[in-house]
């Protein structure tokens, strides 16, 4: 009897361990089997997209606007400096991302594959400055999970280089660099454009 009891909690055992890593795939996404992929030479996968920023500003459309303060800047951005950069503030934001640089028309615009979710804060008294983090969310046929960014945006510097810090989906555990630079911005910063150069050194294929 001893020996049944033994094999029978070892068969529960090995049981229970099957079913946590069945679950485990089916909530990450995973039908089969991933290869890990990991290369500092070369990237396992890269993308280009063009982020879409329209903040609200109490005079444009609320239709249009993907982006809106959620703090105002302090009062020390202004004792220090005139404008002061808007140190303190912080940007909640629902970006559309395009493959191409055009703007996605007005109606459809909540509707695009690939959105930048997340938020930007004013970091630096001396010169305009922020630090970012967001998702890029992908809604289609093609790709469906999220990648994970993060950093200091730069903004004195041409190129800015966030990191990719991990994914879901198609990008499960996914890390990288994401480059930044901006690609056309108004005179007012109501709205801009950001080229995001994607490159991603761990993947799991």
């Amino acid at each position: 009897m001893a020996t049944w009891s033994n094999a029978s909690s070892t068969l529960m055992v090995a049981a229970v361990v099957l079913l946590g890593l069945s679950s485990a795939s089916v909530a990450h996404g995973r039908r089969g089997r991933r290869s890990f992929v990991s290369s500092y030479d070369e990237p396992c996968m890269e993308m280009r997209l063009y982020l879409h920023d329209i903040i609200y500003d109490y005079s444009n459309s609320t239709a249009n606007s993907t982006s809106a303060a959620a703090t105002k800047a302090t009062p020390l951005s202004t004792a220090v400096s005139n404008p002061g950069y808007f140190f303190g503030e912080m940007v909640v934001f629902n970006d559309p991302m395009t493959e191409g640089r055009a703007l996605p028309p007005s109606p459809g615009m909540e509707e695009t594959a690939v959105r930048a979710q997340g938020l930007y804060l004013y970091d630096k008294k001396e010169a305009p400055n922020a630090w970012f983090a967001f998702s890029v969310v992908f809604n289609s046929t093609g790709r469906r999970g999220t990648l994970n960014l993060m950093g200091a945006d730069l903004m004195s510097e041409k190129t800015r280089d966030l990191s990719v810090v991990g994914g879901t989906g198609d990008f499960f555990m996914s890390r990288g660099v994401a480059t930044l630079s901006t690609d056309e911005a108004s005179a007012d910063l109501s709205y801009f454009r950001v080229k995001v150069d994607i490159k991603l050194y761990e993947c799991y294929v």
